[in-house]
């Protein structure tokens, strides 16, 4: 019965049934089974509406889709590169720095590439880049901000892992930071190799480019300074910064009228939308496994195989990869709560898994032959899906280079926290 029952749930997820009607029905059928009433699921999704991070969610995304819809993609690359053009590799350099705090406040590779990738890839051409070293760089940094705060991935994992947001994000940053500087030097390494030269600094053009970005320059101050400074918490920053950028956008800058604003926001909530209904479906579907003892017993079952946890990660980073490069938010959603008990188990601490698995998640994004990036840069750039993953190639061993160096390096993800002595 249970093989009959799989095989159908797969079928109906190949011919194109949403995940949270499976997760619901899967929740409903297994309570049923176990002689549990179906309210145990309706429970979980009256306790997520409770939980005071989740206003974030929205607000982070809201806030997120106005600045995709404005000027300030354009802002930032013109600012990134005259601050940086002049360095060896600059350009790539600014154009890594840029996307970076584009997904970061956007929560979405799929805006980055379209609305970012349109400026960063031509600019990289001109300057005398690879084609294929462009392509990889702008399919890359679609999910690079991924690792910063206020990412939404980020605080969507503390729901769902039960820690503190402010923790995670202190968690992330790190190694982010080690992403970054792993893909800049060879950025640098390219374009020496490649014979593409610095131009030179221009004071002028420095202050030019801040004058225009003046209003969007103290964004990433504000939200993330705020939080670690202590006077807001991520629900409050989240706040601030839908405010802060409903009055740059559409009062001083006035990228956006009035009138589309109600647009933008229907846009962003179907996406949220979508998020928190596979969250209390997911949420109901965990219950049972947890009621069941189901991390119990694939600890167990681990346990007779893997005895070590440095085994344990390395199976983990090669399940979670496969994961994220089919399903991301799901992932989140189911596999947490199953694999957190487990990984706890063997000593692995809560913030360093979290780390980890959004690591896994920014890598899954660009990891041959599903991942969501490369199909959105096939079609962003009319290229085909062969000559992706030849680009990407490079970046993907880079950035799993960082993922072995931050597994098995849990200071990383976790000394920031320590340091901001976060609860």
């Amino acid at each position: 019965m249970t093989a009959l029952l799989l095989v159908g749930f797969a079928a109906f997820a190949a011919a194109g049934a949403p995940v949270f009607a499976l997760m619901g029905a899967l929740a409903l059928y297994l309570f049923h089974g176990a002689g549990i009433e179906s309210t145990a699921v309706i429970i979980e999704l009256a306790r997520l509406a409770s939980l005071p991070s989740l206003i974030a969610i929205p607000l982070f995304t809201f806030a997120g889709y106005v600045l995709a819809e404005s000027g300030a993609p354009k802002r930032i690359i013109e600012l990134a590169d005259a601050l940086f053009g002049w360095l060896p590799g600059g350009v790539a350099v600014a154009g890594l720095c840029a996307c970076a705090m584009f997904t970061a406040f956007t929560g979405a590779s799929g805006v980055t590439i379209i609305a970012l990738g349109g400026l960063v890839f031509p600019l990289l051409r001109r300057q005398g880049y690879p084609e294929d070293f462009s392509l990889g760089l702008v399919t890359t940094t679609g999910s690079l901000g991924l690792m910063f705060p206020p990412s939404l991935p980020i605080i969507l994992y503390a729901l769902v892992g039960k820690i503190s947001v402010d923790k995670l994000f202190a968690a992330a940053a790190v190694p982010g930071i080690l992403l970054l500087l792993g893909l800049s030097t060879y950025a640098v390494v390219v374009a020496k190799r490649s014979g593409v030269k610095p131009r030179r600094f221009s004071f002028d053009e420095v202050k030019r480019a801040a004058r225009a970005a003046l209003w969007e320059i103290p964004l990433p101050f504000v939200v993330v300074g705020g939080i670690y400074g202590g006077l807001f918490t991520a629900s409050e920053a989240a706040a601030v910064m839908a405010f802060y950028v409903i009055i740059v956008e559409a009062m001083i800058y006035r990228d956006i009228g009035w009138g589309d604003l109600p647009k933008v926001a229907r846009e962003s909530m179907i996406l949220v939308g979508a998020i928190l209904i596979v969250l209390g479906c997911a949420l109901g579907l965990t219950n049972y496994l947890i009621d069941a003892e189901i991390p119990g017993r694939l600890f167990a079952f681990l346990h007779t195989h893997v005895r070590s946890a440095w085994g344990f990660l390395a199976l983990l980073n090669v399940f979670l990869l496969v994961v994220n490069m089919i399903e991301i938010f799901s992932a989140i959603v189911i596999v947490v709560p199953i694999i957190a008990p487990v990984a706890q188990q063997y000593g692995i601490d809560p913030v360093h898994l979290g780390a980890l698995f959004l690591l896994n998640l920014e890598i899954g994004y660009m990891t041959p032959p599903l991942g969501l990036n490369l199909f959105l840069s096939s079609r962003r750039f009319d290229k085909p899906l062969p000559a992706l993953y030849r680009a990407v190639g490079p970046f993907w061993l880079l950035l799993v280079a960082a993922l072995l160096i931050v597994t098995y390096v849990p200071s990383l993800s976790l000394w920031l926290p320590g340091r901001l002595l976060l609860p």
